[in-house]
């Protein structure tokens, strides 16, 4: 039995909403970049992570997240749950775009989770494909999105740290730093002179 109202939702669609404002003033993220999103509904609505999942609370945050890719422009990628083996979910455009090979599998409630299953169904053009390097992450209900960021990333801190009963991290990729004592990372006058 899903363990919501419909007040819930909307006070949890505002949480969203709020969450990915600062998560964007930190990640400054743009149409060149790479968001994957994993979200346990079951976790949302106060449920063990795989055993609850909702369409309801799916289109919800869908929802704002096609909002978030209209404002900033960037890409969407939805990870199904571990019986997919992590897999995603993007746009075929996306897909082309990095050059990411699909998969045959069509994610459903019960085998990708209902965020992406949703998701499948709602993204023009969905396909699903096995890995990919994300630039950068937010994570509902502790699903483990680590695998598809690039090296290295970054925690993002938020004032809120749940979406309903579900823990969130996010994350931004930044360049690895290379180099021994020497190296420099940062442009300065210092730095650039020859003595």
């Amino acid at each position: 039995m899903e363990n919501y109202t419909l007040g819930n939702r909307e006070i949890w669609r505002n949480q969203f909403h709020d969450l990915l404002n600062e998560f964007q003033e930190a990640a400054k993220l743009n149409e060149n970049d790479l968001l994957v999103i994993g979200c346990s509904t079951s976790e949302v609505t106060g449920n063990a992570i795989g055993t609850q999942g909702t369409f309801d609370v799916a289109e919800m945050l869908f929802s704002e997240l096609q909002s978030f890719h209209q404002r900033t422009g960037a890409l969407l990628a939805f990870q199904c749950c571990e019986h997919l083996n992590r897999a995603l979910v993007l746009s075929k455009k996306t897909s082309q775009k990095y050059g990411y090979e699909e998969v045959s599998v069509i994610p459903v409630r019960h085998a990708g989770g209902a965020m992406a299953a949703y998701a499948y169904q709602h993204l023009a053009d969905a396909v699903v494909v096995e890995h990919i390097k994300a630039d950068a992450g937010i994570d509902i209900g502790d699903t483990f999105i680590g695998m598809h960021i690039k090296h290295v990333a970054v925690p993002i801190r938020a004032s809120l740290k749940e979406i309903g009963q579900a823990h969130v991290t996010m994350a931004k990729a930044r360049p690895k730093l290379i180099g021994g004592q020497r190296a420099v990372y940062e442009q300065s006058i210092d730095n650039n002179s020859c003595t």
